[in-house]
């Protein structure tokens, strides 16, 4: 567990920056300049999600069972996660659907780690996805309290939201039914 949480911490943390310490952010980027910044945040990110990635499998070896869901709860989760991928292609993909999301991607982890919660009940999984919805709530609080931060709108194609949702729908479906298995080793339609 102290592997995982130690990339929980590195992945989140650098990701929290933004949040809990913007001057002291913006004040790195000018002293470093962006390059240098963005290759740090990347290596720290990349860092902390290896780990949080070996930690999550070494924690799901010897689980700890705080709540056991109900079998229907698998239900609701897949029906939460539907919108999930095309959201992270909107995020991309300039359109209506991201316009109306604002924030398509945190919209996105904010259904990800809503879904997995309803879904899994143990310890590992409840500090996961509990700290990235905690994270994703947070920064889209940040995010509109900033002043003078709206990023120049880019050109908006309605084509954009199509394919969102028809990769997004078909990324869902491939998922589903293979990739989840394969990567986490569970079947969310077991």
């Amino acid at each position: 567990m102290v592997v995982f949480l130690i990339g929980l911490v590195l992945f989140l943390g650098v990701h929290c920056v933004s949040i809990v310490a913007r001057p002291w952010r913006d004040a790195q980027l000018a002293q470093r300049g962006e390059g240098a910044w963005k290759g740090i945040y990347s290596v720290v990110s990349l860092v902390g999600f290896v780990l949080l990635i070996y930690g999550y499998g070494l924690a799901r070896q010897n689980p700890v069972v705080l709540y056991s869901p109900p079998t229907f709860t698998r239900h609701i989760a897949l029906l939460l996660m539907l919108p999930v991928f095309p959201l992270l292609f909107a995020a991309y993909l300039p359109g209506r659907i991201s316009a109306a999301a604002k924030h398509p991607m945190l919209l996105a982890v904010k259904f990800w780690a809503t879904a997995h919660l309803i879904a899994n009940g143990t310890l590992v999984d409840v500090i996961l996805f509990g700290a990235f919805l905690a994270w994703a709530v947070a920064d889209r609080i940040s995010v509109k309290r900033r002043p003078g931060q709206t990023a120049p709108a880019a050109s908006r194609k309605p084509m954009n939201d199509w394919i969102a949702l028809g990769a997004g729908l078909l990324v869902y479906v491939v998922f589903v039914l293979w990739v989840h298995r394969w990567l986490i080793g569970v079947s969310p339609i077991r």
